[in-house]
């Protein structure tokens, strides 16, 4: 039979990857086997039907102040209301080289704004001071920053958690694939390290990296993908479910032989396979393989994501939290993907970005069957109340209004500004 990406579920699944693989990959998930064809006037409209839903807000929330502190290595944005309500988010680790954006900017424009205006002020924002010039990661991960805490804001003035003012909560736990992240391994070595993660965890899903990253055909070290991808699925055995990522380090023909072997040991995900901006080479990959292939985490642009969604260029599509500029710009994507029948998998960029990444999927119903973990759980889950938990390799979601945190001002205790030159500082802000 001849593989394409319409039979490759139904295969997998009588294949056996497992039974608890088999029935979730036997779903409309990360495949084209639910995509269905699509035009413009629906993409469009997916994307622009709004997306909060705030209860009992009536009155305006005027911004009076937007803060970006430090404390040790965490950044964190703080909002706050006229009225005194406050809001709080966590960074993903790069604020120490975007806070002058953040400072001078991004928050500039929201004072004053209200806070209930969130998805008509991401548009002013990107027009402020011609901010839609530097429009890539370096502006929209400051500006998913201060959304974060101006939603946390709302959902705690309103008393729902980012989940419900997002589109309403259709999941609590959401499993998990453990990611190495490394190329520095042997295949020998990332086998042991990717044991380690799935024993510490309990994780039915684990992600490696194939290829050398950006490395034009270039393995990370010579034969180590081609020994990896066999070797992984005889060292963690039929029901572990595997997903790999390439990192933009392949031309196509490249990229689909690397993507036979993926298929060879039923992998289900393929992530950026070709240098992430070139669309006609993923494209061109996608098509010839039956393995779902994700793009989408280097993304700034809703024009390009709905284009690539139109023209089917992957199967999975990934925006970044941080990188996309925001839960609701990335809710808007999910749902023009959901109309061309495609399942969204966020990228995850690290550190607290996993706790985002739980909301996101609380709220989103056609995600993939599972999203990303990484180091976090063991530190940050105790923000929150209960404490997240890890239960059969799934990941509890937060409970509570907003983002969920216990208590926010014990957790920014001590914590200090983050200004530019010139500007007066504040020696404590626990306040």
């Amino acid at each position: 039979m001849k593989f394409t990406r319409r039979n490759f579920l139904r295969t997998t699944a009588v294949a056996g990857i497992g039974a608890a693989a088999s029935s979730l990959l036997a779903k409309p998930t990360g495949s084209a086997s639910g995509s269905r064809p699509v035009t413009d006037e629906i993409l469009e409209r997916a994307a622009t039907q709004p997306v909060l839903q705030l209860k009992g807000l009536k009155d305006p929330v005027i911004i009076e102040s937007v803060e970006l502190l430090r404390k040790g290595k965490d950044h964190f944005v703080r909002v706050r209301s006229k009225d005194g309500a406050e809001g709080v988010s966590v960074d993903d680790g790069r604020m120490e080289v975007f806070h002058p954006i953040l400072n001078q900017q991004v928050v500039p424009y929201f004072i004053g704004k209200d806070a209930r205006d969130m998805e008509a002020n991401l548009f002013g924002v990107y027009r402020y001071q011609s901010n839609y010039k530097m429009q890539g990661l370096p502006f929209w991960c400051p500006v998913a920053l201060v959304e974060f805490a101006i939603l946390d804001l709302l959902g705690r003035m309103s008393n729902q958690s980012l989940g419900e003012m997002l589109g309403g909560i259709v999941r609590t736990n959401v499993p998990f694939y453990v990611a190495s992240g490394r190329r520095d391994t042997t295949p020998d070595q990332e086998i042991d390290y990717l044991k380690g993660l799935v024993e510490k965890t309990g994780a039915k899903a684990i992600k490696y990296r194939v290829g050398g990253r950006m490395s034009r055909n270039q393995d990370a070290l010579p034969g180590r993908t081609d020994k990896l991808i066999p070797l992984s699925r005889k060292a963690f055995g039929d029901k572990m479910v595997i997903h790999t990522d390439a990192n933009s380090s392949y031309d196509p023909p490249e990229a689909i032989r690397v993507g036979r072997m993926l298929e060879d040991i039923k992998a289900i995900h393929y992530e950026e396979p070709c240098p992430f901006d070139n669309f006609d080479a993923t494209k061109k990959v996608a098509d010839a393989l039956s393995i779902p292939v994700a793009l989408g985490e280097q993304e700034s642009s809703q024009w390009r994501f709905q284009w690539c969604i139109r023209n089917h260029v992957a199967d999975v599509v990934q925006p970044d939290l941080y990188y996309y500029g925001g839960l609701i710009r990335s809710r808007r994507v999910a749902r023009m993907a959901e109309s061309a029948g495609l399942a969204t998998t966020v990228h995850l960029s690290g550190g607290f970005g996993f706790v985002y990444a739980l909301h996101f999927a609380s709220c989103t119903p056609k995600i993939g069957p599972w999203q990303e973990y990484k180091k976090g759980v063991e530190t940050y889950g105790q923000w929150f109340n209960p404490p997240l938990r890890i239960v059969d390799g799934a990941i509890t979601v937060p409970k509570g209004p907003g983002l969920g945190l216990a208590d926010a001002r014990e957790i920014l205790k001590g914590a200090t500004p983050v200004q530019e030159p010139g500007a007066s500082l504040a020696s404590d802000t626990s306040g």
